[in-house]
């Protein structure tokens, strides 16, 4: 029996299928649970913003992914890659200014670096195509 390789894989059929969204699903899902014990304050500052950039990054690949043409996907996901240096900038700032420990913010920032190095990949192979 042959051995299973990542090109044995077959095709994203959607956006839901490709890891890039999942992991973008899973740090929003975590952002959403650390900016709870935030201050009320915040609700509609760092909160609000971290967030809003947390799902932009998802939503961006799926919007992309849905587009009819390569050229049309990349930009958005140059958008998920803006989201993802906004996101870590703003955990670095919560972790300033003392809204999280530094071990609480290591794995979203873990994270959004994968997500970082995953998206460059992605824009690189898409533009392969074009």
């Amino acid at each position: 029996m042959k051995s299973a390789t990542r090109f044995d894989n077959p095709p994203a059929e959607g956006y839901r299928d490709l890891l890039v969204w999942q992991k973008g699903i899973e740090v929003a899902k975590l952002t959403y649970s650390l900016t709870r014990v935030f201050p009320s304050d915040e609700k509609f500052g760092l909160v609000s913003q971290m967030r809003r950039a947390a799902v932009s990054i998802s939503s961006n690949i799926a919007e992309g992914q849905a587009r009819h043409t390569t050229g049309e996907f990349i930009p958005f996901i140059s958008h998920s890659e803006g989201s993802v240096a906004e996101l870590s900038t703003q955990f670095h700032l919560a972790t300033e200014l003392g809204f999280l420990n530094h071990e609480a913010a290591a794995p979203p920032l873990a994270l959004l670096e994968e997500l970082r190095r995953m998206l460059n990949g992605l824009r690189r192979k898409l533009g392969e195509r074009r």
